[in-house]
């Protein structure tokens, strides 16, 4: 299944956006919440067979954001039905 992001609010200091599979139908949602020098990012999806997609979609989002602030700090709560998914291999759980 292919995913996309669709804005739902986005402001300078937090971005909400839907997920949506390829007929528009909305599968979740993402959350970016920017401070100082840190970056929270909460989202969850419903479906369990995405969490690949879902992973490739948010990881280089979250790089062209913290290319936007050099030192930025990235602390993630992301979830596929009710699995967390680790954006890298150093996160603990």
């Amino acid at each position: 299944m292919q995913i996309y992001f669709s804005p739902e609010v986005v402001t300078p200091q937090f971005q909400v956006l839907n997920v949506v599979d390829s007929t528009n139908k909305a599968v979740g949602n993402v959350a970016f919440l920017f401070d100082e020098k840190k970056l929270y990012v909460y989202g969850i999806l419903e479906e369990e067979g995405v969490a690949a997609d879902f992973k490739d979609l948010v990881t280089p989002y979250l790089k062209g954001l913290a290319k936007a602030k050099h030192g930025l700090d990235i602390f993630s709560c992301l979830y596929v039905g009710c699995k967390k998914i680790k954006l890298n291999e150093e996160e603990k759980n």
